[in-house]
């Protein structure tokens, strides 16, 4: 039997449950939202998350690999 009473004409959120913010990009990189859009998630309208969830994918483009450690620092390339 479908619970239909749960059921909810919303878009899901785009979260991964990797939730760092990239320190440059300043979006998460899990799901290339900014904080604050995360944070107002739950109270925008499906119009706005439709617009945030289109514009998610050109964001990843923002995000640039870092080469971590004492070795990302030290190596001058």
């Amino acid at each position: 039997m479908k619970d239909d009473l749960w059921q909810r004409d919303e878009i899901e959120s785009p979260c991964v449950k990797v939730c760092v913010i990239h320190t440059e990009a300043r979006i998460c990189v899990g799901c290339n939202r900014t904080i604050e859009e995360i944070s107002a998630w739950s109270r925008l309208t499906h119009a706005a998350r439709a617009a945030i969830m289109a514009d998610l994918p050109a964001r990843s483009a923002l995000l640039t690999k870092r080469r971590g450690g004492r070795a990302g620092r030290l190596d001058p390339r």
